[in-house]
């Protein structure tokens, strides 16, 4: 049994403190700054490459932000259907459990709108086209094949790690002149995602109750699965990305320069979206109540992604 502060009812209560709409974010004279960076560096990893001048850096980071708000985009293509699933689960036995999940879910559709239509702002901007892995759903459907346990652990690992990105390297950032605008778009997104983290953790445990010891290690299991596809699908736009830097600057890379920066975006992408997630003590917790052992396991593959 997990044991855990957070209530329903108190999660519900903050999160109606959080008041926004796609259209108070982006659009009209809302636009993106494409003469400064979106992304900081400690999650784009673009200032060590150094057959890079500072524009095509620039460029880069910015094509890392375009990716960066896709791949939320992707994962929120899961996790919607995770939280409706759960609400039908929990119907009226609980009714302050399932308005929350409600809650939930309308955010989670919010901000896949939101996703939707700031690739339609990035892309009138940017001036050149810049390819995402996907089709979104194709991808959501792969990982909703594992069990209910397994998905709810990645979006846990998912939902702590933008706790952890915004707080650590985007909030009171002043080493780094970083776009207004994507930035608000990061902290509007955190904002809602605080109350999440707190539901899923509600929702692992939940789940996790009416398991054995059997069902637990195959939920474990079925996460270290999901993280493995999602890694294959970040080593896949990294060439997108490596593409679209090409298209963007006009610049023909050889291979050793193309090598350069393959390494640099590959370990970079997998800290911000796995490292980064996995060693969040607050996950790490989740996980150790779970199984010791599924946790020494995760620590282990952390430990990999981790490494910067």
């Amino acid at each position: 049994m997990l044991a855990y502060n957070y209530t329903y009812e108190s999660t519900l209560k903050d999160a109606y403190k959080v008041n926004w709409r796609v259209e108070d974010l982006i659009g009209n004279d809302k636009r993106l700054d494409f003469t400064k960076p979106f992304l900081p560096d400690a999650l784009a990893g673009v200032k060590a490459i150094t057959c890079l001048n500072q524009q095509e850096k620039l460029i880069l980071n910015q094509i890392r932000g375009n990716s960066y708000l896709h791949l939320f985009g992707v994962v929120e293509e899961f996790i919607l259907p995770l939280v409706i699933d759960h609400v039908q689960q929990t119907g009226y036995e609980d009714m302050q459990a399932t308005q929350a999940f409600l809650h939930f879910a309308e955010e989670e559709s919010k901000h896949i709108r939101l996703f939707r239509r700031f690739a339609e702002e990035f892309e009138l901007g940017f001036g050149t086209k810049c390819n995402c892995i996907g089709p979104a759903k194709e991808i959501a459907e792969a990982v909703l094949k594992h069990s209910q346990l397994g998905v709810a652990l990645v979006t846990l690992h998912i939902e702590w790690m933008t706790q952890h990105h915004y707080l650590d390297s985007v909030r009171n950032n002043q080493a780094e002149a970083l776009d207004p605008q994507f930035c608000s778009l990061l902290r509007h997104h955190w904002m809602e995602e605080a109350q999440h983290a707190r539901l899923d953790t509600l929702m692992v445990k939940h789940i996790a109750q009416e398991l054995d010891f059997k069902g637990i290690e195959t939920g474990i299991n079925d996460y270290v699965a999901i993280v493995n596809l999602l890694d294959g699908g970040l080593k896949a736009q990294v060439q997108l990305d490596i593409e679209s830097l090409s298209l963007a600057t006009g610049r023909i890379l050889n291979k050793p320069e193309r090598q350069q920066i393959q390494a640099a975006q590959e370990k970079f992408y997998r800290w911000t979206f796995i490292g980064s997630g996995m060693t969040h003590p607050n996950f790490v917790q989740v996980v150790g109540e779970l199984s010791k052992s599924g946790q020494m396991m995760i620590a282990q593959i952390a430990q990999e992604a981790s490494t910067l």
